[in-house]
């Protein structure tokens, strides 16, 4: 677990999105542009996005998730490569599902590659579970993703 002082906040649009767009870049086969971020953030109204920052970096993590109703869906959630493996995804994850839980939701869904292996402890250990496979759902390389679900 991390010794750093954090802190979590909504992201700041013209503050965060260049760094956010970077980690994403750093952090995934298929990222989004930076565009795709600038119209998630800005114009969809169910869009909740979250940054972690520590005194060092102004933006270490990001998540990125709709609050439909009564069900969180996690959409992206990424750290900073050199800060990997401190506890910094947890912190993060766990903000965002007791966020979202005082807001009414019931359950959060996210889909997650096969192969990530570090995800999937992250989320087994945070308590997500298999509820379904998406067979092909990612391109590049082609993979199935597990949906994962737990209850808030």
């Amino acid at each position: 677990m991390t010794d750093m002082t954090v802190q979590i906040e909504p992201v700041s649009l013209d503050r965060d999105l260049d760094a956010i767009a970077a980690i994403a870049r750093e952090s995934f086969p298929n990222p989004w542009s930076r565009d795709m971020f600038a119209q998630e953030l800005s114009q969809q109204p169910l869009t909740r996005s979250y940054v972690l920052r520590t005194h060092e970096y102004p933006v270490a993590a990001f998540c990125t998730c709709w609050l439909v109703i009564d069900e969180l869906h996690i959409n992206t959630i990424a750290v900073r490569p050199e800060l990997r493996r401190r506890g910094l995804a947890r912190l993060l994850l766990d903000h965002v599902l007791r966020d979202a839980a005082s807001r009414g939701a019931a359950r959060a869904l996210l889909e997650v590659r096969r192969s990530n292996a570090a995800a999937l402890r992250l989320y087994e250990n945070m308590g997500f579970s298999t509820e379904s496979v998406r067979a092909g759902y990612y391109p590049n390389p082609p993979e199935d993703a597990l949906v994962l679900v737990r209850t808030l």
